[in-house]
């Protein structure tokens, strides 16, 4: 008799164990695994303008990431450099994790969005080497005033020029043969920067454990997941941890075809159109995406697509949604949790029998999840604590990128530190119940308050800026500056939309303050930080 398809949670924590190999590499394992045993099948399915799709096979992916990596090689690119990658969902995107991989050296997502400001932050802190990019890409680059003393190579894939090599002709020229580093689960690979909730964002090193370490966390989610007609779709830039871990590698590496949809403002009539056209029975779907179909919710069939699979996660979804989901699509939304350092770690799947609405869940088969008083105790149930994981984990990052400090600060007794509170209940559920630092959550997005209040400074009107997250009912949060202005500007409509549009120039769209409020002072401490909680309490 064939063994079920779906075990109840029990039964999954009693069976799991890690068996992560001695030698591993991304690259290889993702891509090389499956060309070699079936070159011909699925990976990527490209969504096209005016509708249709491409297909494009796992050997298609090997033969270009090895040739990609070639290419590299030649310019310099060895292991431990850092390659950046700017562009939006894209076959182009894989070639270059893969390449890198393949290589030892450290891929850096950096998502469409940002602006010449962060960019060049990212850049300048991580020391990357080359940057793989299009027209809009380079054209933010050309903003960049700040010196990138290590930046040596622009490759274009929309073809050579403003100093950038061409990608395809690098790609076609590349000769010789490559073999993949034989790099250890615990080697770096990637680098993906936090939202800065002090100070400026800082780079999670990860291994290449970090996809292997995604798998448990997908399945629960996605039990079954790598069935015959399976196909992945999130409307989540691949630059976020939330794209990228939670949907496209570990997919990959699963023999899963991933859609790669047009980057373009979500739309409830194209998202139904894709779902419905490439037949997707597996979605990542933040919970903003959700809110945003609910809202515009279609009487009778409309949202009963090919799915048979949703994951959630970026922030809590709330009973109401997720009522309306499991109505909507005939089943509940899997909710899942993790944080770039530490990625889905806790979650709910119905089909396990975790499943409870307003909670994220349980402990995700393969890591051990607490929640803890200020002492490092185990919380009694009802009672709120910081949520935990066990270290070591393959999905916990290896380090923050030149700084050891920080590092050792995520750290105590053992156990990697979130600085997000929640309650365990009776059953084992737990309850999200908020930050114990200042990171704010709008549109799925986990966004720092250091990055916006150093862009804001920078504007000729402001004095002092203070950033919280303001409740939102479509984004969860919305950004919310207090400013004080410098002596001869005045609070005014006018300034208002002059400062949002100097942030959202500068960093990114989901950034910018869609509030400002105007202060005399700001609430600070005898050591001269601002007063965060103040401003919260008295919003």
């Amino acid at each position: 008799m064939a063994a079920p398809l779906f075990k109840d949670y029990a039964t999954l924590r009693r069976e799991f164990h890690w068996d992560l190999p001695a030698r591993y590499n991304i690259g290889a394992d993702v891509c090389d695994v499956w060309a070699k045993r079936e070159p011909d099948r699925t990976a990527i399915l490209r969504r096209l303008p005016g509708g249709g799709s491409e297909r494009i096979s796992y050997g298609t992916l090997r033969e270009a990431s090895d040739r990609f990596a070639l290419a590299l090689k030649s310019l310099g690119v060895g292991k431990g450099d850092r390659v950046a990658i700017l562009l939006p969902q894209s076959p182009a995107v894989v070639i270059a994790h893969l390449a890198t991989a393949k290589l030892g050296a450290i891929s850096l997502p950096l998502a469409v969005l940002f602006g010449p400001d962060a960019l060049a932050y990212r850049l300048r802190d991580s020391g990357a080497k080359v940057v793989l990019l299009d027209e809009g890409g380079l054209a933010k680059l050309g903003q960049i005033e700040t010196d990138l003393p290590d930046l040596e190579t622009l490759i274009s894939v929309d073809g050579a020029g403003g100093g950038a090599l061409d990608f395809e002709s690098l790609v076609a020229g590349a000769q010789g043969e490559l073999t993949p580093v034989a790099s250890t689960p615990g080697d770096p690979a990637m680098m993906i920067y936090t939202s800065g909730t002090t100070g400026q964002p800082k780079g999670a090193v990860h291994g290449h454990r970090v996809v292997p370490g995604h798998i448990p966390g997908l399945r629960f989610a996605h039990p079954g997941l790598g069935q015959a007609d399976d196909v992945m779709w999130t409307p989540a830039d691949w630059a976020w941890a939330g794209g990228l871990l939670n949907v496209l590698l570990p997919s990959l590496a699963l023999g899963v075809p991933v859609v790669a949809g047009l980057h373009a403002k979500f739309s409830v009539d194209e998202v139904l159109a894709l779902l419905r056209d490439l037949k997707v029975r597996n979605a990542f779907l933040p919970p903003t995406a959700l809110r945003m179909l609910q809202a515009a919710h279609r009487p009778g069939e409309a949202y009963r697509t090919h799915l048979r699979s949703i994951m959630s996660a970026g922030e809590t979804l709330g009973p109401g949604t997720y009522e309306w989901a499991r109505e909507a699509f005939g089943f509940p939304v899997n909710e899942l949790y993790g944080q770039t350092e530490c990625n889905l770690v806790l979650g709910s799947s119905f089909q396990a029998g975790i499943s409870r609405p307003g909670a994220i869940g349980k402990s995700v088969p393969g890591h051990e999840v607490e929640v803890q008083d200020e002492e490092g105790l185990t919380c009694a149930p009802g009672e709120i604590g910081e949520i935990v994981v066990k270290a070591p984990d393959p999905v916990m990052f290896l380090h923050y990128w030149r700084n050891e400090k920080a590092t050792a600060a995520k750290f105590r007794k053992g156990w990697l530190l979130t600085g997000d509170k929640a309650r365990r209940d009776e059953d084992g559920y737990l309850d999200f119940i908020g930050r114990s630092d200042d990171i704010i959550t709008s549109a799925g997005y986990r966004i720092g308050p250091g990055e916006i209040e150093d862009c804001l400074m920078r504007h000729p009107a402001v004095a002092m800026a203070a950033v919280i997250g303001a409740a939102d009912t479509l984004r969860t949060e919305i950004v919310k500056a207090f400013l004080v202005l410098k002596p001869g500007f005045s609070p005014s409509a006018e300034l208002t939309r002059d400062v949002q549009l100097f942030v959202r120039e500068r960093l990114s769209a989901h950034e910018y303050p869609r509030v400002i409020a105007y202060a005399e002072a700001l609430p600070m401490t005898s050591s001269g930080k601002i007063i965060r909680r103040a401003l919260r309490e008295g919003d």
